[in-house]
């Protein structure tokens, strides 16, 4: 490890760490493609009506987080909520490859750096900007990191047979939502930001590292470079969540 005056930037590349996933969870027989959805309506809506099984639960202090299982047209499909943020989001996603899944896909909404582009409009990320801290304890420091082009190219080919419109571009990760500044919204747009959101660098960099696939489709909610927040009502778009997570499930056996 090469030490540096900022801890964050001290990158150990051990494989093995003192606690690992596989210590608390075990290897089970779940199903190698997950989706990884931010939506907790949709995920009840998946217990209820397409007869989701729980296979699995992680723990934290905040609970309990189920894997489910369903069946996808003939096809085991597993999926899970990650919470909010990197630090759980990540945590969660290693005990779910410690559990045996390989192939990722998430859905879920972010914060747009540019108005016009519409509530609900779908954008595929490609390059995470690393504005949070997670990703710095799996990859070497680097102000970017990049999205599996495979999982990408995986994404492309949904969207285009389904005849859905999207933007391919950088996305910014960034721990604090009460710090999306002025000064940084104008910066990271002007660098080719129009997301904004809180998982996705670290997710790129927990799939590298474990060597899983990973891809993710966003949806453009609350609008963040204006003078003021404009919320417009992002998270009540119950089609385009619940037709995100198929959209999702059908990326994630492009792979």
């Amino acid at each position: 490890m090469e030490k540096s005056k900022y801890p964050i930037l001290e990158f150990d590349s051990a494989r093995k760490a003192i606690l690992e996933a596989d210590i608390l969870v075990e290897k089970q027989d779940v199903p190698e493609r997950c989706v990884i959805c931010f939506f907790p309506e949709v995920i009840q809506d998946l217990v209820e009506n397409h007869n989701a099984q729980v296979v699995a639960h992680s723990i934290s202090e905040i609970g309990t987080h189920p894997l489910y299982e369903i069946d996808y047209e003939g096809k085991r499909l597993a999926f899970f909520h990650p919470g909010v943020g990197a630090p759980l989001a990540a945590a969660l996603m290693e005990e779910v490859i410690a559990r045996g899944c390989t192939k990722f896909m998430a859905c879920g909404g972010c914060g747009v750096l540019d108005k016009d582009v519409a509530v609900g409009h779908l954008l595929v990320p490609e390059i995470a900007l690393r504005g949070e801290g997670t990703s710095y304890h799996y990859q070497p420091p680097s102000r970017e990191i990049e999205m599996d082009p495979k999982a990408v190219t995986a994404i492309e080919t949904v969207l285009d047979r389904h005849g859905l419109e999207y933007i391919r571009t950088k996305t910014w990760t960034n721990d604090a939502i009460y710090r999306e500044t002025h000064e940084k919204v104008a910066a990271y747009r002007a660098e080719g930001c129009l997301a904004v959101e809180m998982e996705t660098a670290a997710f790129i960099a927990v799939a590298r590292f474990r060597s899983v696939t990973f891809g993710q489709i966003l949806y453009g909610g609350d609008a963040v470079d204006a003078e003021s927040w404009d919320g417009r009502d992002w998270n009540s778009r119950a089609d385009v969540r619940r037709n995100l997570f198929w959209l999702a499930a059908e990326a994630a056996f492009e792979l």
